[in-house]
């Protein structure tokens, strides 16, 4: 009986050891913060005002508010898990007729704080605040990419902006990790939930959500699985081919951006 438990314990090691790690390890995975200091000067080819949001709990907040001329209103950015404003500064240009607010998530960039799915929340509740202090909502699109866009569903869901536009979004986090780690007992693992769809049902405004075929990060089918649990006047847009972080290279896209903007 010893020496097949102890045969048990070897074959399993390895599968306990992936399991240990991944509880362990997910927020390295999840988040992929890119670093800047705090006296970093940004540069781009639009005109832009450097933003601090303080939080109740203390961390500082760092946002770009990027001026069109004669707005017509105001896109309020909810960004991807990876890099920080220095990078994502550049997706200002294709709202040209627009002012962008755009924020680095605490951890990110120059914002501080700690990480918790409930402050990630109260940081999105937050920065659609400060975009009101600048545009009526009436005038005011959210917009989300990749896991930006579960944060602006929850901002869309308690406030009553104009449009809400989803690039690349995913059903909930459970969702992914299942179908990339399938044989592992994620919903016991996984501390980040993350359940877009949650908040798109109370969605009021008109919402609408591209996603490529060929995305290898998020799924087709999880986007489209969304987009099913939309209650609200909606628009499904596909982008043939389109892959999760090269979506702007499609004709299909830029139409689409044309209609709602």
């Amino acid at each position: 009986m010893k020496r097949a438990s102890k045969l048990l314990l070897i074959i399993l090691s390895p599968y306990i050891i992936i399991v240990l790690g991944l509880y362990l390890a997910q927020q390295r995975l999840i988040f992929l913060p890119g670093k800047l200091p705090a006296d970093y000067d940004y540069s781009f080819q639009r005109s832009f005002e450097e933003l601090f949001i303080e939080t109740e709990d203390g961390a500082v907040l760092n946002a770009l508010h990027f001026k069109a001329d004669n707005a017509k209103g105001l896109v309020v950015y909810y960004h991807g898990n990876a890099g920080d404003l220095s990078g994502w500064g550049y997706v200002a240009n294709g709202f040209p007729d627009y002012d962008v607010l755009m924020l680095d998530y605490r951890c990110y960039g120059k914002s501080t704080g700690e990480i918790s799915e409930a402050a990630l929340y109260s940081d999105a509740e937050l920065f659609y605040e400060e975009a009101k202090k600048l545009f009526p909502e009436s005038s005011i699109i959210v917009y989300g990419r990749s896991l930006g866009a579960t944060f602006a569903a929850y901002a869309a869901s308690r406030h009553t902006p104009a449009k809400l536009v989803l690039e690349t979004p995913f059903y909930n986090l459970t969702d992914i990790v299942k179908s990339q780690y399938w044989f592992l007992p994620v919903d016991l693992l996984l501390r980040f939930k993350f359940p877009t769809s949650e908040f798109i049902g109370a969605v009021k405004c008109p919402v609408t959500v591209i996603h490529g075929t060929d995305d290898q990060v998020v799924s087709y089918e999880s986007g489209q699985k969304l987009f099913n649990a939309v209650k609200a006047e909606k628009e499904f847009v596909t982008i043939p081919d389109g892959g999760h972080n090269n979506l702007g290279q499609f004709e299909e896209y830029h139409q689409a951006i044309e209609r709602v903007f």
